[in-house]
């Protein structure tokens, strides 16, 4: 047996099982609550989650994305920008060759956006005043 394989243990198998969740707040929108209590809602369903924390470029975000390895990224915006954000987040996804990942987007998006935005590639929508457990109950749907 070579002494430099790795054999990976249950608990190894088992975490590569679970999606990994990038929750980030781009630009200069300073409001994080939601974006923490989201995350938190998503550890506690099981997901691995790396917050990103607020001011982050769309470049920031990708880059941290691939890095990562994430599986999904979570957009917090509550700035209005959701629509340009998300054109440019994709146009880098496709120069990267990171299109597998799953983009879900939360904050304040006007219902008239949410086709826009699902037509670009955003896999969900969660508009203010959606359910806290909407965001791992669709990854679990979808992902798992």
């Amino acid at each position: 047996m070579n002494s430099l394989m790795h054999i990976p243990t249950e608990v190894e198998l088992a975490l590569r099982s679970i999606p990994r969740i990038l929750l980030a707040k781009p630009g200069l929108d300073g409001h994080d609550r939601g974006a923490k209590v989201v995350a938190h809602a998503l550890k506690d369903a099981g997901f691995e989650v790396i917050y990103t924390g607020l001011h982050q470029t769309v470049e920031m975000i990708v880059e941290a994305a691939i890095q990562e390895d994430a599986d999904v990224i979570g957009l917090s915006i509550m700035s209005g920008a959701h629509v340009p954000i998300c054109r440019k987040l994709f146009d880098l996804l496709t120069t990267k060759g990171a299109t597998d990942i799953v983009v879900l987007v939360g904050g304040v998006i006007p219902s008239r956006d949410i086709p826009v935005l699902k037509d670009m590639g955003v896999a969900e929508v969660f508009p203010g005043g959606s359910d806290i457990d909407a965001p791992a109950q669709y990854i679990k749907e979808r992902l798992m």
